[in-house]
């Protein structure tokens, strides 16, 4: 069931919080509880509410939330992440913001930037990002105003083109601000266009002046004005502005019907004559007074204005002098606020007349496959551990990249930890890294209470190689030994170790005593690679070299119930030189074998092979090489044909693309015990922590 929509533009001044309060009024006829969320809220907002859009919104409809909860990030402190290069911590903390806000709701509907500032350059990218990091489809809003049916055409196509490279899907596209006397020839013009271009039209909003206008009470808060008389008629729209430098008389036969008049705040003559002037049926009615320079009435015209039994102009005063008053009013644009009921009213009604809601909601409802990005899925890691605490075990407890993984793995909550080694050493180390190792168990195999029950347990289970009890005892003080067997025991849930040891050492116990699970004839491995748009499973890259059809067949099973276990639709591609029947050889012929062995082991697998990696990953030529195959183009489970090919293709990606690889993550075993690279960095640590606490929850279910 969807969960979320993703509201943007492609620039500024489209009308997009219009179009939020439509489309809000349209999901709630539809969904019994709809939320609202802001990735990136407005700085300079009140810290009681920190984004006008989200006021707006949660006012007009009564959503009943924390104000804070629904903006993800502040602008400012965005954009000086960006800058910073720091954006994947960005959108950790938008995701794990939004991911606390929507589990309340049924539906959330997501607006993002408004596309003002100095960010303007980044916000296309940015809300892209957003959007597919959040699992969001996307509603777009393309700005009419100003532009012929043509140039909205293009600019909707081009638009399409650059989400669907960002890895989003477009649901639809509205169209909003067009010009009233091209309206309909826009309408019809982009309702037969479009669509043959594969764009979802959803409806074209012609520009209504309401909604285009300031009113005064946006005047009053975009500058800090201080109201001074006629608080009723706040709502009075201001269609132009003009500065009274010219005597009274002079002044009434150059304005117009929505004027505002600016003045300095001594002209008690522009003042008292604005006022009298809208007593008459003969002139023009005005917008309102603006008092400039920080000059208030005096007491006597105060006293006169506010004796007046009918004040129908609203009079604001400012600090500002004349000059920069007037240009921070032409800086004003039109905006819905809680209490323009008219705007509002407007908004809404003007959605429904021209906004086909069916096209929305019919894009919403699709069925769509959840692509899992890499910020997401490294997200979903930690809640998923964290849903189920488990125990882990770490060998390498003195590792400086072990201990800071540690205060990572402790405030997050993600496991509960024990660290094997000397405890003065650890402790002191810990110490001066600033570590907390408060909560955590520390355990020296050498002088454990547990040693001995542990090596009697090893020699009973090795004993047919001829291991005696005192080879037992001395093998249960090497940490990787003891940590596997608290992980055999029970005592532990899973064991996490190589930072400073290599694979062999890391594994070679899990080999020996703990096994693989039933119905599993290989131990194997699997790294999740995480692109910039998706994650890929590449198995087997680092324990078998040059696995039988069988083994390559059992692998393919394997990787495929691990993507699944984290959330990966599995489609598996057996990768060779050939791709079909395009190439011969025994390399060639092995895959086929491999592949028919896995389809049988597995029918309701979507299983091909052989491939090659361009038609796998690549629809273009998944067309051309593949045309008929639900995996070509479209794979998520990469399985190589030996670990030569692996191992070089899963760095050669890592290192050409800025990919992050996770792993490698053994599967087979009956308990998690899984490898680190020796330059593993700290998210490595905790990433691989929190995969074999996933899997020890899995495994406690069977």
């Amino acid at each position: 069931m969807p969960k979320n929509l993703y509201l943007t533009t492609t620039g500024p001044l489209a009308g997009k919080s219009a179009i939020a309060l439509g489309l809000m009024s349209g999901l709630l006829r539809e969904f019994r509880r709809v939320g609202y969320f802001r990735p990136i809220g407005r700085s300079d907002q009140p810290a009681e509410y920190p984004d006008p859009n989200a006021y707006l919104v949660c006012s007009v409809f009564g959503l009943n939330c924390d104000p804070k909860s629904v903006v993800g990030i502040q602008s400012q402190q965005a954009m000086e992440m960006i800058t910073k290069g720091r954006q994947a911590e960005l959108m950790e903390e938008i995701l794990a913001a939004y991911k606390a806000f929507e589990k309340d709701w049924d539906f959330v509907l997501v607006e993002g930037t408004n596309y003002e500032g100095s960010s303007t350059a980044f916000e296309f990218e940015i809300n892209a990002e957003v959007a597919r990091n959040l699992g969001a489809s996307v509603l777009l809003v393309v700005s009419g105003r100003g532009h012929s049916a043509s140039e909205i055409y293009e600019n909707a196509c081009l638009s399409k083109e650059e989400f669907e490279d960002q890895g989003c899907d477009l649901l639809g596209v509205i169209v909003n601000r067009v010009e009233r006397e091209q309206h309909e020839e826009t309408l019809k013009f982009l309702s037969k266009r479009l669509p043959e271009r594969g764009v979802p039209f959803a409806g074209a909003i012609p520009e209504d002046l309401i909604l285009a206008k300031p009113r005064m009470d946006e005047i009053a808060a975009a500058l800090g004005a201080e109201v001074l008389y006629g608080a009723k008629y706040l709502d009075n729209l201001v269609d132009n502005f003009r500065i009274a430098s010219m005597q009274m008389p002079t002044l009434l036969e150059r304005i117009g019907p929505g004027a505002l008049i600016i003045a300095s705040g001594d002209r008690a003559d522009i003042l008292l004559g604005a006022i009298a002037s809208q007593m008459s049926n003969k002139m023009p009615k005005l917008a309102g007074v603006l008092l400039s320079s920080g000059l208030r009435p005096s007491e006597t015209i105060d006293r006169l204005v506010k004796g007046m039994e009918r004040i129908q102009l609203p009079v604001l005063a400012v600090d500002t002098g004349t000059y920069e008053t007037s240009i921070n009013v032409s800086r004003v644009t039109a905006t819905i606020m809680p209490r323009s009921y008219r705007k509002i009213e407007t908004a809404q009604m003007l959605f429904d007349e021209h906004v086909n809601l069916n096209v929305i909601l019919k894009g919403v409802m699709a069925k769509r496959e959840k692509r899992v990005t890499p910020n997401m899925f490294l997200y979903n890691l930690q809640e998923q551990a964290r849903s189920d605490r488990k125990h882990i075990v770490l060998p390498e407890g003195a590792e400086d990249r072990i201990l800071r993984a540690v205060q990572i793995l402790l405030r997050r909550k993600i496991v509960d930890l024990t660290l094997l080694g000397r405890e003065e050493e650890i402790r002191n180390r810990a110490e001066q890294l600033m570590v907390d190792l408060q909560g955590v168990e520390i355990i020296n195999p050498k002088d454990s209470p547990l040693l001995e029950n542990y090596a009697a347990e090893y020699m009973e289970l090795r004993k047919h190689r001829g291991v005696t009890p005192e080879i037992a005892r001395e093998t249960m003080q090497e940490p990787s030994y003891y940590g596997t067997m608290m992980v055999y025991k029970q005592d532990a849930d899973g064991m996490v170790s190589g930072s400073i040891n290599t694979t062999a050492h890391t594994i070679r116990p899990a080999f020996e005593f703990i096994k693989t699970d039933e119905g599993v004839k290989i131990v194997s491995s699997v790294f999740f690679m995480c692109l910039a748009d998706r994650v890929l499973v590449y198995g087997d890259c680092a324990v078998n070299p040059n696995p039988t059809a069988e083994e390559l067949a059992q692998i393919a099973v394997t990787s495929a119930n691990t993507a699944s276990s984290f959330g990966i639709v599995p489609r598996v591609a057996m990768l060779s030189y050939a791709t079909g029947k395009s190439g011969k050889g025994a390399d060639v012929d092995m895959v086929k074998e491999a592949t028919k062995i896995a389809r049988e082991m597995r029918p309701d697998l979507p299983i091909e092979g052989p491939m090659q990696y361009d038609a796998a990953i690549d629809i273009s030529v998944a067309r051309t090489k593949l045309p008929e195959s639900s995996v070509a183009g479209r794979a998520t489970v990469f399985i190589f044909p030996d670990l030569n090919t692996g191992n070089n293709t899963y760095k050669a990606v890592q290192r050409s693309s800025g990919a992050i690889a996770v792993g490698p993550v053994l599967q087979g075993l009956r308990k998690p015990v899984n490898d680190l690279s020796r330059g593993c960095t700290v998210p490595d640590i905790v990433n691989t922590v929190a995969i074999t606490a996933i899997q020890a929850q899995t495994a406690h279910r069977k």
